[in-house]
């Protein structure tokens, strides 16, 4: 570890430190899942990974307080999103004080299992499920609309998020389609998240 990594380290504060959450069992649903959602989910193991990643960092045996690990932990069972990664930058910047992320540090394995996710999603089509694919590309039409980096509360990206996982369904649509009219109004936007989650659905069936 770098001398700066290290001068930064024992500035960290210990007395507060997270617990890490790591029995959580992940429970599955009855819908059939593909191989790149249960990929691009903050499970059990994704979260060990970011945990190894903060020890190596800190020297310290528990994560710290708003630290990466517990980050990751507040999205458990979530698919692995821009959203996501960015929290999880964010708790790397509090326990490193840099701006960037180290490398092969909690950030730069995020961003790894997210590619690689990407990547298998590329391969194998559209699949016709809400996944982290679907979800992120529902999240960049909503900042498209509202302007915001953030999802906004029960907007259609929370709305997805609801359905993680499961088949786009005409309930699953019903509900995005709510969210979208919150942050529009109460009208659909042409090209909006509604009509992401829509074109996705109808790639999976060609």
């Amino acid at each position: 570890m770098s001398p700066t990594l290290f001068r930064a380290a024992k500035l960290i504060t210990t007395s507060r430190i997270a617990s890490p959450v790591l029995s959580k069992t992940f429970q599955s649903r009855t819908f059939a899942y593909t191989a790149r959602a249960m990929a691009a989910t903050v499970d059990s193991n994704f979260i060990s990974r970011i945990t190894a990643a903060e020890k190596q960092i800190t020297q310290q045996e528990n994560p710290v307080a708003g630290g990466p690990t517990a980050a990751a932990q507040s999205h458990a069972n979530q698919p692995l999103t821009s959203q996501v990664i960015h929290d999880i930058t964010m708790g790397e910047r509090k326990i490193t004080g840099l701006d960037g992320p180290v490398p092969a540090g909690p950030t730069s394995i995020a961003q790894s299992a997210l590619t690689a996710a990407n990547a298998t999603s590329s391969q194998a089509g559209a699949s016709g499920v809400l996944d982290s694919e679907t979800i992120s590309k529902i999240t960049e039409k909503e900042k498209e609309i509202t302007g915001q980096d953030e999802p906004v509360r029960r907007g259609p990206t929370a709305k997805a998020q609801h359905h993680a996982g499961e088949p786009i369904t005409s309930e699953a649509l019903h509900d995005i389609t709510e969210g979208e009219k919150k942050i529009t109004g109460g009208e659909r936007v042409k090209g909006g998240p509604t009509s992401t989650a829509q074109s996705e659905l109808a790639k999976s069936r060609q």
